[in-house]
């Protein structure tokens, strides 16, 4: 999902945040790319992408 809560009000983000959590605990995989560090805190996994080369990599407290 490209920027998943970009053109969403605080409510609606919410929603797909809290949906994308439930399948992810079903096993679905979810990749997503924003540049929103509050989206990205809900990730297991971080990767950090600077002038198309990987920078760094890690948990969500990245």
């Amino acid at each position: 999902a490209d920027e998943p809560t970009g053109a969403l009000d605080q409510a609606s983000g919410a929603q797909v945040m809290k949906l994308f959590e439930e399948l992810n605990e079903e096993g679905v995989t979810i990749i997503m790319i924003t540049h929103d560090a509050n989206v990205a805190s809900h990730a297991r996994r971080v990767l950090h992408i600077i002038d198309g080369e990987l920078s760094e990599q890690g948990g969500s407290e990245s």
